[in-house]
């Protein structure tokens, strides 16, 4: 099959570089100076758990050049999701399987708006990735996984291959039965995560062992649980203490995109993480007030660092 991955950032470039070596018909949307390193020497992966070389990689900048692809994998950031679905339409026929793995609850709804409810499938990523260098992909730590599975209204008999592709890479994998489910339990962990050392300019060791941040995170991930529930998400009822374990087992310096964004004065995801928890429980008659003081106190960061 054909997959084209829109973004060859840190989970893109991962997770695309592991199907190419795999020997899946993998072509990466990218640019600059990442693109040209790409062509010109491969895309390399620098992991504890293997460094890796796909060479060569077919990648471009101009998704029209590519052609319909089987599945579509947009790793974009979630702000620039629409602008990349739009510029992602050549690669979408009607029979392509078409996948966000952004953060929050809101990715699906994106891209169902611009190819149909029946067009998207779920995808949920476990990674701390980035960039290291053009052409270089760094992974710190050893968490690397990825999660699909069909939404409710997915028509797409490539997501099966897709699946297949994915088991072949070796890397580790999960198929869904229910991916709503993993992707709002993900929710449940990272926006507390990522609200609170944003707000705190804090690792999450810290907050797990101070009585009452770590009572905050607790509180954070309950807030989630009852927004997903409230939407008809079947969480479990341990869903938040699911949330505080996971969080318990990171190492104690690890943070977050959100607070390495606001550390180099970037751009924020906050609208779609604490924020989207705040605004959907106001939707949904569900209270939200940890998020709701979260999204409040970084708005001005959201755009990135204010002009003082």
């Amino acid at each position: 099959m054909k997959i084209a991955i829109f973004g060859a950032g840190g989970v893109g470039g991962y997770f695309g570089a592991k199907l190419a070596a795999s020997g899946a018909d993998v072509t990466f949307v990218a640019r600059g100076g990442h693109l040209a390193a790409m062509k010109a020497d491969g895309l390399k992966v620098e992991s504890a758990l293997g460094n890796l070389r796909a060479h060569p990689v077919k990648a471009s900048d101009d998704p029209g050049a590519i052609g319909v692809a089987d599945a579509l994998l947009m790793t974009v950031k979630l702000y620039d999701l629409e602008s990349a679905a739009e510029a992602a339409k050549p690669l979408v026929g009607p029979e392509t399987v078409v996948i966000g793995f952004q953060n929050g609850v809101e990715a699906a709804d994106v891209l169902a708006a611009r190819f149909g409810k029946d067009a998207v499938a779920g995808g949920i990523v476990y990674i701390m990735a980035e960039i290291a260098k053009p052409g270089t992909i760094g992974h710190m730590g050893t968490m690397a996984k990825m999660i699909l599975g069909s939404l409710p209204d997915t028509r797409r008999d490539s997501l099966k291959a897709l699946i297949g592709a994915c088991r072949k890479a070796g890397f580790d994998f999960e198929e869904s039965a229910d991916v709503r489910v993993g992707i709002w339990s993900k929710l449940a962990m990272l926006a507390p995560l990522s609200g609170l050392t944003t707000l705190t300019r804090l690792t999450i060791g810290p907050l797990r062992e101070n009585a009452e941040t770590r009572a905050l995170l607790k509180a954070a991930a309950v807030e989630v649980a009852a927004v997903a529930r409230a939407r008809g998400v079947p969480l479990p009822s341990d869903a938040a203490d699911a949330a505080l374990a996971k969080l318990d087992t990171f190492p104690a310096q690890m943070g977050s995109s959100m607070l390495h964004d606001i550390q180099r004065g970037a751009r924020l995801e906050l609208k779609w993480l604490s924020g989207a928890v705040a605004r959907l429980g106001q939707a949904a008659g569900v209270a939200t007030p940890v998020h709701g003081f979260i999204a409040s106190a970084l708005a001005p960061y959201a755009d990135g660092a204010p002009k003082t």
